[in-house]
């Protein structure tokens, strides 16, 4: 059975012969800008399992960027959509109503840490959708053009998003750009400037985002601030609980909205079915929150929430799409949400966490590479630098580590603003010993491209 068994690796290297020929056949068809670094073709998944079409088994810690909580083909989930496909696979929400739509929007509506009684729901595809979307409505409701975000945010590829995401490497060519987005310094403690630590750290980087006010627009110009609870591609770093109960009364100062974009972390990926669920139990709560990934365990659908208000906000016609809240993807989204309840997944998420931490602190003690271990529940970055006093970042050895593992049976991912962070997004199914294998596997990886970097 795949979704127990363990990586191993069947021929002399991978890609083996048959996915080397399809990985071919790709370079020729595919643009080479949908970029894929793995020498993986997949033949069928299950759990935190893959297996390609050679017969090589893979630990998969990347999940589909943290699309895969529940792991692959959860058969309770394939079993939901096969039910749903006989009767009907497409019902646009603007022509019908489904009831799927319906009762996915009330489940969310009910568990989203949202400000506000009476929550009304709103689906989109992917998550640059809910997040462009959240804009929208955002400055629906308060009437004003601009929006800041973050150093190491990413947000999407959309032309909006993609003005939203800090990394220029992901909007080559691109601009020009919608005007309106203002950029404010994220508490990146781990390179807080000069000493700066705890409180005096969470100071400096909230008068980082006061000065946008200053240099960039008025406060009463701003519709919203958009926060990710732990920022993915910026390298899995926490927004710290201080600075966004700061930021909260900076919002409510100036009469602006404080977006949560949950797209990775939600749905138990944190140890809360929503990180923002940790700012709700210390008083603060964002007033539209954006969810995708792992929402329908691998089919297309995305979320916005926010309270009544705020969504009716919005003008006839502002919001929508043919294929937003498909009832296949529906169908998934609610068979999720019961299996991770019920499975207890973000518990699961913390134990999993836990045990990758103390690894990782373990590995700190013997390889002076690894410069900050940090994360929340499930999803853990891995930092490596060249040297731990100056912090320089040591991206040759993640990119050297990463292609290694690979060819062990573990897949991994590099994050991180200079790509020197390996990212923890294993599905939450893992079983212990696939964890510890992977673990062994990873830390091989780094002994052997070690070596070889160093003299």
């Amino acid at each position: 059975m795949l979704g127990k068994d363990l990586p191993q690796i069947v021929t002399n290297a991978v890609p083996g012969p048959r996915a080397a020929e399809v990985i071919a056949r790709r370079a020729r068809t595919v643009p080479s800008a949908v970029r894929c670094g793995y020498p993986v073709v997949i033949n069928r998944g299950e759990g935190a399992m893959i297996e390609d079409v050679d017969g090589n088994r893979f630990v998969d810690w990347v999940g589909g960027v943290g699309v895969l909580n529940i792991g692959y083909s959860h058969p309770e989930v394939v079993a939901a959509v096969k039910e749903q496909a006989d009767d009907y696979f497409h019902a646009m929400a603007n022509i019908v109503t489904h009831e799927g739509y319906v009762a996915l929007a009330e489940a969310l509506a009910d568990r989203t840490p949202v400000d506000g009684a009476h929550r009304r729901v709103f689906f989109a595809n992917s998550g640059a959708e809910a997040d462009e979307n959240a804009v929208k409505i955002a400055k629906a409701f308060t009437g004003r053009p601009n929006i800041i975000v973050f150093s190491g945010a990413f947000h999407g590829r959309t032309l909006l998003t993609m003005a939203m995401t800090a990394k220029k490497a992901y909007a080559k060519g691109m601009g020009p750009f919608p005007d309106g987005v203002c950029r404010a310094e994220f508490p990146y403690l781990y390179r807080a400037p000069g000493d700066l630590r705890d409180d005096a750290a969470i100071d400096y980087y909230l008068d980082r985002l006061e000065a946008v006010f200053e240099y960039a627009s008025l406060p009463e110009q701003v519709a919203a601030i958009v926060v990710e609870p732990v920022q993915g591609e910026g390298g899995f770093i926490p927004a710290p609980l201080a600075w966004i109960s700061a930021v909260r009364e900076i919002c409510d100062r100036h009469g602006i909205l404080l977006i949560a974009d949950e797209v990775q972390t939600g749905f138990g990926r944190t140890g809360r079915l929503f990180a923002s669920q940790y700012w709700a139990e210390h008083g603060v709560r964002p007033d539209i929150l954006t969810a995708a990934k792992s929402i329908a365990g691998g089919l297309p659908l995305s979320a916005v929430v926010a309270r009544e208000e705020i969504m009716e906000s919005v003008p006839v016609g502002v919001i929508g799409g043919t294929f937003c809240g498909n009832p296949l993807a529906c169908t998934a989204g609610l068979k999720v949400l019961e299996i991770i309840e019920r499975d207890r997944l973000a518990a699961r998420a913390l134990r999993i966490g836990e045990t990758v931490a103390e690894r990782y602190r373990a590995w700190a003690d013997r390889f002076d590479v690894i410069g900050d271990i940090r994360g929340l529940g499930a999803m853990v970055g891995l930092e490596f630098v060249t040297d731990r006093a100056t912090k320089e970042p040591f991206p040759e050895l993640v990119a050297a580590v990463v292609a290694e593992a690979a060819q062990h049976g573990l897949l991994i991912e590099s994050a991180g603003t200079y790509g020197n962070v390996v990212r923890f997004l294993a599905p939450l199914v893992i079983t212990d010993d696939q964890l510890a294998a992977g673990l062994d596997i990873f830390e091989r990886a780094i002994e052997t491209r070690l070596a070889g970097l160093r003299p």
